[in-house]
Formats: C-alpha cells, structure tokens, sequence
C-alpha cells in the first residue's frame, strides 16, 4: 500500500495540482500495417512517421478483460509514460488529452482529464476518445467503469517497475494500437540506447539512496528494493543504499538512524520532492541527512517526477543523465 501511494504522489505531483494525500487520423477498420521508416521532428524530439493501424485489434488487458479496438483516431492515454510510447510509436497526433504525469513538451497543451492523481470521466468522455490506454493502477476504479459502461475500450496494463519492463510494455501497447511493427522498432531502438546509456560498472560506485520527500505533507520515505529508483540507479552507476543496508520493502518511512547506517555518498531526490524541503540546504536540514557523507559533501541529485519510474521510450536519457550527475556529484 505505501508503495502504491507513493506512485499516486509521484502522479499528482507532475502536475500543477497540489498533492492529494489518503494521485494521419485513421479510419476505424483500416487493414493494411506500415512500418516506420522516415521520422519527422517537432520541438527537437525525432519522432518515427505515423504507422498505418491494422485494426480492429483484440488484446487482453491486464485486468483480465478482452477488448477490441476498431479505432486509434482519437488516443488518451492515462498516464505519462503510455503518452510517452504512443508518440515515439509515431501516433502523438491522434491523442486528444493528457493527464498530470505527462511532462513532456509535446503534451504539455493538450487538455488535462485528471484531478490530481484521479481521473475525471466526464472529462475523458466529453474529448470523444476511440481508445483509453490506462494503468493498473488508474483510478478511481468507478471512473474506468463508467468509461467502459459507455463502450469506450479501455485496455490496462501492468505497472513497470525495472528496464526489464519496456519492451514488454511497448509491445503490448503497439498491439493495441494495431501497430505491432512500430512496436518492434521502438523496442530495438529503446534497447539499443539503453546499452549506450548504462556505463561500465566500476569498482568505485556510489552509494545511492532515493528520499521520496514532501515537506508540506510531512511524507519522508527512503527506497528500498522493488521501488523502481533502485532499477534506475544500478542502471546508472550506483548502489541503492536502501537495498545495501537490507531494506525488504519498495519504500520505508525515514528515521535519522536509517540515513546514518545507509550512509549514501549521493542523496538522489525528484525534482519537486528537493523543492518541498526548500532546495539543497533544506535537505540538508532532514534529520540524519547531515550525518551522511552525502549530506556532508551536499551532493544531492534531481530528476523530474515523471522520469525516474516511467520505463519507457525516455529511460535510456534518464539513466544517461544520472550517470553523469553521479559522476559530477562524486567529484566535488
């Protein structure tokens, strides 16, 4: 359960709403499939050309049910990083909305169908949507159902939680999308920066350890294994401090004794989380953290909220950039 509230706060905290404590159109039947080969690039992001869907299309969502698309004309994706695959699958022209966790530039002007972390059906109706890609974990329950009730198909999938996660992902959202080719490429391409992105392991690597902070709401929980940051960090360099030290759940709650015997070189926090404790001398402040050798040195590192858990088409970037933040942060 803490693991999934945190998932709801990360959410909640891409957009602008405050966080909420206990967050090319193609016809319908088209039958031919065309695989990407040129690209086209908009505010600098090389994106493939737009794939011809072979629908309809019958998957099975995560959820057990089956369902048919017959339509990708008019795409809302329900979580960031399901935006995130749709447009590098060539098809971000046919998304008509958003919601909070969708940072990305090229979404940043659609509309918003999402009250902090939860989703307003009325919104997601009212934008006339051929197909609504979720989560497992989108909710609120009764919102997908009234979307379904409707006959809108829904189609929910599993909840990434390593690298190892992408390409099944990306798979199963190109096949519901009837573009299983463009699937492919994307998940070829994906893995190929990946293996240009993860460094060489060394035999001096830091300790890493991810504070999920928000200062207002008093939540202060360190990562553990299962959480997603560690994937990233042993991704980038690192050793997640949380897992070292034999932490056994995904997220715990934050003690100074905790941070004294996990003993991070690098405190590694989102973006909005380093913000809610007043920046890096606010950090600093946590009980404990001035007693690490990151606290003492201040190297703090930052990624965006939507970033570190996503596992999609921008992770290869993500790990990329941590490796060099690592790197920059060991050498002061």
């Amino acid at each position: 359960m803490l693991a999934g509230l945190v998932m709801s706060l990360v959410v909640a905290s891409c957009g602008s709403s405050p966080v909420d404590l206990p967050g090319a159109r193609d016809e319908a039947g088209s039958t031919t499939s065309t695989s990407t080969s040129t690209s086209t690039s908009t505010a600098g992001v090389v994106r493939p050309a737009a794939p011809t869907p072979n629908l309809p299309a019958t998957v099975q969502s995560h959820d057990g049910t089956t369902v048919t698309i017959t339509d990708a004309s008019r795409i809302i994706p329900l979580q960031g990083n399901i935006s995130e695959i749709v447009f590098d699958l060539g098809l971000g022209d046919n998304v008509v909305a958003r919601d909070v966790s969708a940072t990305f530039s090229e979404a940043e002007d659609l509309p918003l169908v999402t009250r902090a972390h939860d989703v307003s059906a009325e919104s997601v109706l009212s934008l006339h949507p051929t197909v609504v890609l979720a989560d497992e974990d989108t909710g609120p329950p009764e919102a997908i159902e009234h979307i379904r009730n409707v006959g809108i198909p829904v189609v929910e999938f599993a909840r990434p939680e390593s690298l190892a996660d992408i390409g099944p992902r990306v798979r199963a959202i190109a096949a519901a999308l009837g573009i299983p080719e463009a699937g492919e490429e994307l998940v070829e391409r994906t893995e190929d920066e990946l293996a240009g992105a993860i460094p060489d392991p060394g035999a001096d690597r830091p300790r890493v350890a991810f504070l999920y902070v928000r200062g207002s709401a008093g939540v202060y929980l360190i990562s553990g294994p299962g959480s997603g940051a560690d994937a990233m960090i042993d991704a980038a360099g690192g050793i997640d401090a949380g897992t070292d030290m034999g932490l056994e759940n995904p997220f715990t709650p934050l003690t100074a004794e905790a941070l004294v015997k996990a003993a991070p070189d690098i405190i590694l926090a989102t973006t909005t989380g380093l913000d809610s404790v007043g920046g890096v001398d606010g950090m600093v402040e946590v009980p404990g953290i001035a007693q690490t050798p990151a606290g003492q040195a201040k190297r703090i590192v930052t990624i965006e909220d939507g970033l570190l858990f996503s596992f999609g088409s921008r992770t290869p970037g993500a790990v990329s950039q941590l490796a060099q933040d690592f790197r920059e942060a060991m050498s002061r």
